[in-house]
């Protein structure tokens, strides 16, 4: 007759390399937030970018090679 066996449950390590987050984790959130904000608070310092001609004409080609 087998007995059964039991197994120790896991115990959560509580080693703290794991929990914390790098500096830029909450820096580049916090960065983003700030220019946007400034973008919407003046709006006159936001210009539209300006094409390449060359990835215009890359982009066409691609889509007329899709198109076929």
């Amino acid at each position: 007759m087998s007995a059964p066996t039991y197994t120790r449950p896991r115990t959560a390590s509580r080693g703290g390399v794991g929990n914390r987050l790098p500096w830029w984790a909450l820096a580049l959130p916090a960065l983003a937030f700030i220019t946007l904000l400034a973008l919407i608070l003046n709006p006159s310092n936001a210009h539209a970018a300006t094409g390449d001609p060359a990835v215009t004409q890359l982009l066409q080609r691609a889509q007329e090679l899709l198109a076929r």
